[in-house]
Formats: C-alpha cells, sequence, structure tokens
C-alpha cells in the first residue's frame, strides 16, 4: 500500500528546544517551511490549532495560493464556529488549493485550553458535538438540496451551501484520540485515524480498537491509521543519542526557566486526556523501546502530544518506521525539534529509504499474488480436467 510523509506547518519558527525568533505568523517563514517539506518528498504538512495561535485556514490558504503540490491538513476545533460554516470555509479552501484539503477534528483535550474559547462542556460532550458536527459538514459537502437538522447541538433549517469542495465526493476526514469516546467517534466517522507514537505492541492494540469501533459503527471500510513521532536524527547512532540528550536537556531547561509554561500545563499536574496519560504511562515503564523509540521527550513535556521520539540514523529511524508500516500504519507523521533544518534532513535522507522499502514490499506481495493466481488457474484446469 502507498506511504505518505506528514509533516508540520508552523507559522513561525519556536519549538520545544527553540525560542521564537519570527511573529507568531511570518509570511516568509510559513512559506520557507512548507517549500521545504514540498521539495524534500513530504506529502502534506499539518495546519495546528491552539487557542492563541494564528488562524490555521486562513495560514493555509496563504500556502495554497504560493505552492502547488503540498497537500494540507487542517486542524479544526468545533466550538469555534457553526458547522454549516465551517463546511462552507473548507469547501472554499479545497477549491484554493485544487482538492489537497483533508480536515482533521479536535474534540479537546483539556477543559482548560477549550475553555479559553469559551468551550465549558464535558469531555464526553465535546465528544458527542464533535460527531454531530462532522456529520453536519459531510452533509452540506455533498448535497446538493437544501436540508434540515436538529441534533443535541446543533438546529437549523432549510441549508444548503452554493460552494462544494474539488475533491468529490468530499475532502478526506481525519481524527485522533485514545479514549473509548474517541474511537467511537474516530471509528464511525474518521477517515484517517490518527495516533501518537507509541511502543508497536500497544499500537497494535490502537489499531484493533479502531477497526472494532469502526465495525460497530456499520462500516465496511476502515480507517487509514496515521502515527506521529519526533525524529532525532545523525550520521551515526553515537551522534544520535548524544544529540537526543542534548534535546531533552534543553527542554528541561526551557521548562524550569518558565519558558515553556505559558501556553502549557504545569508538568507535574496530571493530564486530562488519555492519550497523554498513555504516553506518561509508557515513559514511566521504560525509556527505549523496539528498535528506536525514546520516551524521556515525552516525559520532559508531560506527555504533551506528538512527543515521544525516533533516536538514530537516518536507516534506523526509517527501519523504525516501517515495522510501523508493517503493523499497517501508512500515514507516518514526523517533527523535529529544529523545523526546517529537520525537515530537510529526514526529507533527504530518511523518506527515500522508506519508500524504496515500501516499493519492495508492494513488489514483492504483487508477485505472491501473482503467483498464488497461477496456482489457483492451474488447480481449476486440473479439477476440470
Amino acid at each position: 500500500m502507498p506511504v505518505e510523509f506528514l509533516g508540520i506547518a508552523a507559522t513561525a519558527d519556536g519549538s520545544e528546544t527553540h525560542p521564537r525568533t519570527t511573529a507568531a505568523f511570518d509570511r516568509d517563514y510559513t512559506l520557507r517551511l512548507a517549500r521545504a517539506h514540498e521539495d524534500h518528498g513530504w506529502d502534506r504538512v499539518l495546519f495546528a490549532y491552539g487557542s492563541g495561535s494564528p488562524e490555521p485556514a486562513a495560514a493555509a490558504a496563504f500556502l495554497a495560493s504560493h505552492l502547488d503540490k503540498l497537500q494540507i491538513l487542517l486542524a479544526h476545533r468545533p466550538n469555534v464556529s457553526y458547522p454549516t460554516f465551517a463546511a462552507k470555509t473548507f469547501a472554499t479552501l479545497d477549491r484554493i488549493s485544487d482538492g489537497r484539503l483533508t480536515v482533521h477534528f479536535i474534540t479537546g483535550g483539556t477543559d482548560h485550553e477549550q475553555q479559553r474559547e469559551g468551550d465549558f462542556l464535558t469531555k464526553d460532550q465535546r465528544y458527542e458535538r464533535t460527531r454531530e458536527y462532522i456529520g453536519i459538514v459531510k452533509k452540506a459537502w455533498t448535497s446538493r438540496e437544501p436540508f434540515d437538522h436538529e441534533g443535541p447541538h446543533y438546529r437549523f433549517n432549510d441549508f444548503v451551501s452554493d460552494v462544494f469542495p474539488v475533491q468529490q465526493p468530499r475532502p478526506a476526514v481525519s481524527f485522533g484520540g485514545s479514549s473509548d469516546a474517541a474511537y467511537a467517534a474516530g471509528g464511525a466517522e474518521a477517515d484517517i485515524y490518527c495516533l501518537w507514537g507509541e511502543p508497536l505492541a500497544r499500537t497494535a492494540e490502537q489499531i484493533e480498537r479502531v477497526k472494532e469501533a469502526a465495525r460497530a459503527a456499520g462500516r465496511t471500510d476502515l480507517p487509514r491509521i496515521q502515527v506521529a513521532f519526533r525524529p532525532i536524527i545523525a550520521p551515526t547512532e553515537e551522534l544520535a543519542w548524544e544529540k537526543a540528550h542534548r534535546t531533552v536537556a534543553t527542554i528541561r531547561a526551557r521548562r524550569e526557566s518558565g519558558a515553556l509554561a505559558p501556553r502549557r500545563r504545569p508538568v507535574t499536574a496530571t493530564p486530562e486526556n488519555t492519550g497523554s496519560q498513555r504516553l506518561i504511562e509508557i515513559a514511566e515503564a521504560g525509556e527505549r523501546y523496539d528498535r528506536a523509540l525514546w520516551t524521556p521527550t515525552a516525559a520532559a513535556t508531560g506527555g504533551a502530544g506528538n512527543s515521544n521520539a525516533l533516536v538514530g540514523t537516518p536507516e534506523t529511524v526509517a527501519q523504525a518506521l516501517l515495522d510501523y508500516y508493517d503493523l499497517g500504519v501508512d500515514i507516518l507523521s514526523a517533527r523535529g525539534y529544529d523545523l526546517l533544518g529537520d525537515a530537510i534532513d529526514f526529507g533527504r535522507y530518511v523518506i527515500p529509504i522508506v519508500r524504496e522499502e515500501v516499493a519492495k514490499r508492494d513488489a514483492a506481495k504483487a508477485a505472491e499474488a501473482a503467483e498464488q493466481a497461477e496456482r489457483d488457474r492451474h488447480q481449476l484446469i486440473a479439477v476440470q480436467a
């Protein structure tokens, strides 16, 4: 099966290890980083969402009007707009990008972050709302006739859009989470289900949970699986591990100085979302897993988002990614700590290895299928004779 690579569409140059030197939205940096992804083999980039961050749909429209190939994954929180308005926004952006849009719906992992923009629903209520919201957006994308809606969170009459996506029947829907409520909502509605990087065995368990939820929702198709990591690569294993330990030391120093505090909860607090709880649990159980997974980066941030690292040479990290591919993961998300430099290095040294190995796997599977078909043909001839 094809493999895709997702990077980050940051609008500024700061990260957990680097203080920001640009404005929160810097046109030149946004375009420079996106071009680095497009020029080095990445398929799409994520415009993330934060309560005080630049509005991602506008930033994505800016990028789409300047680049021709790079696809866009747009993060969106249902609490910030009405679903009919959002559907028109997304359809317009799909038009601007000529069919390069995927929408990632975020239910919200912490009450504090949601309440910053006036969202005081409970976690279970938020998941209920998200599922209703996605259903409305999908219908607005595809319905050429006016329709009414009355649900727990939204009510309207006689809506029909006059702008429709380029992609038919609609753009893909992306979703993530590790709770029972997340599996249920994403299993029912998502075309792509997003996970944070965990050990292989635990990732396999989550993939099975997603499949079970999709089947329970009556689906015959299954969501594609995406897994996210923080790659730390260097020419040798020794240099990669030295770089990894420097990275964690920098994160800890910046956290202790308060440089990471304004937008993040204290790392001593227990995270509310199940995904972060899982990352902390994994980090407490051990630092290294499988071929290259390393958890101190997640521990240093209190399990904040995509934070488990893959450490090693490009060959080691590529083989680690292929281990996840072999589990059924076909979208690999990666974001380094030096956003621009790491996007170039990962694209230059890791992506080609993974693509080459995937091509070999696909060719071997095709050959095996052809051989089996030929054996079946001969068996049928023998039976008929």
